[in-house]
């Protein structure tokens, strides 16, 4: 009788273990999906056409494109999976990727004419590697965080896009 006991809490305590594996399997798994789905929903999303307002590198090192060339807006266009800039002399071209706050602009193409005026483009060249991270407020406004602190790309949304 003795053993017969031994064998049944033997059996008891084995399936209470695999009932306790298989339910904090099924929490995982839940927790893993949630996580997932989080993700996806705080994408941001930046596509379409941002007029650049400021291209800050620290407090006394920026450049705002509207006063350096008044003949031409300069801007970045978002699409699927591609960005494009035009300034008021070249234009750059990549990929990019976001997952939900953090952008990776991957290396793209660059005109390279000679302007009287590349402060846009040499800044431009300087900041879009360091891009990290995206701050959306109200849809209009869209901070792009560079690895320093201050370091950032303000953009406006276009009213009506300029293409």
């Amino acid at each position: 009788m003795k053993k017969s006991n031994i064998a049944l809490i033997a059996c008891a305590a084995l399936l209470i273990a695999s009932a306790i594996g298989c339910s904090s399997n099924k929490e995982t798994k839940s927790n893993k999906a949630d996580e997932e789905t989080q993700i996806e929903i705080a994408n941001a999303d930046i596509r379409g056409q941002w007029f650049i307002e400021n291209i800050v590198f620290n407090d006394s090192n920026y450049v705002r494109p509207d006063e350096t060339s008044s003949s031409m807006k300069q801007y970045i266009v978002f699409e699927d999976s591609t960005y494009f800039i035009m300034t008021n002399c070249n234009s750059i071209s990549g990929s990019y990727s976001v997952k939900g706050d953090s952008i990776r602009l991957g290396d793209g193409a660059m005109t390279e004419m000679a302007c009287d005026d590349m402060q846009t483009e040499d800044a431009l060249r300087r900041i879009l590697p360091h891009i990290s991270t995206i701050d959306v407020q109200n849809d209009s406004v869209v901070r792009l965080n560079g690895s320093a602190p201050a370091e950032c790309i303000l953009l406006r949304k276009a009213k009506t896009e300029i293409k």
